[in-house]
């Protein structure tokens, strides 16, 4: 099943099911009473069209995961000064709920902190049940469902070799458009994904290229941190990022980013001046 948080003119934000373009509604009232109590389809429906959708919930917290697919951590290697060997444990980080933003929703550029923001697409893991030192076998079952998230990073606010506030500021986790519930993914590393700026194709690669499997990450996450549901695991970016070129490219104000992955859909954000 597709679910999507959605509002209809100035309502409430609920949760509805996407079929064909339209949104059903269901008893569920936010995300995270699906996550802990199911929800059921109440019938009415709404053209897609007529409702804004918005971020599908607000993470407790977001472990990102660095230098996950062999091309990228070559390009970054070369770009960004980063380790050219491949990493023998995921590289973790951390983003704020803060920087979560919905489809549509502005990417902020905001030009007196950095002239190098740039883009990631990753596939989002949504946790449905309480993880701790799970084992790798065991993982999978610890899933709610996947979704898109672009990880923004402003390059140049990298300190000292630290993320944090890089990739951290307000409006650089897009999320969304909605969440592929698990029992409908026979194989999460088998799934497109690629990112457009303003039309033109940056990133396209397959999760079937991630270095470290969802298994492999929940269980090296969970062996030191208690993953809670509706905390998000962004899977790590393929390559294709802005840094990689020749010359580099960035993200400008006036640009349109479009994250996509098979069967979950396109998370679109315009990029504008915030200073």
């Amino acid at each position: 099943m597709l679910l999507v948080t959605y509002s209809i003119g100035d309502g409430p934000h609920r949760v509805g099911s996407l079929r064909d373009n339209e949104i059903v509604e269901t008893t569920a009232e936010s995300m995270a009473d699906v996550i802990h109590n199911g929800l059921i389809e109440t019938g009415p429906r709404h053209p897609l069209a007529a409702v804004t959708l918005h971020a599908p919930l607000r993470p407790g917290k977001i472990v990102g995961i660095g230098l996950n697919y062999t091309e990228h951590v070559a390009e970054s290697a070369r770009t960004l000064d980063t380790d050219k060997e491949l990493p023998q444990r995921p590289v973790l980080f951390s983003k704020p709920a803060t920087a979560v933003v919905g489809p549509e929703e502005p990417i902020q550029h905001n030009g007196n902190l950095t002239q190098q923001l740039d883009w990631e697409c990753e596939l989002a893991v949504i946790i449905g049940r309480t993880a701790r030192r799970v084992r790798p076998e065991d993982a999978l079952s610890h899933v709610f469902g996947y979704s898109i998230m672009n990880d923004i990073s402003a390059r140049d606010q990298r300190r000292s070799g630290q993320w944090f506030f890089s990739k951290g500021q307000d409006s650089y986790a897009p999320f969304g458009p909605a969440i592929l519930t698990a029992d409908e993914v026979a194989d999460p590393h088998d799934l497109d994904l690629s990112l457009r700026v303003n039309g033109e194709v940056k990133q396209k690669s397959n999760t079937r290229y991630m270095l470290f499997r969802i298994p492999e990450l929940i269980a090296d996450i969970s062996s030191g941190m208690t993953l809670e549901p509706g905390d998000v695991i962004s899977t790590g970016s393929p390559a294709g990022v802005g840094a990689s070129f020749t010359p580099q490219q960035f993200l400008r104000p006036g640009d349109v980013v479009e994250a996509t992955i098979e069967r979950i859909g396109t998370l679109r954000n315009p990029v504008v001046d915030a200073r």
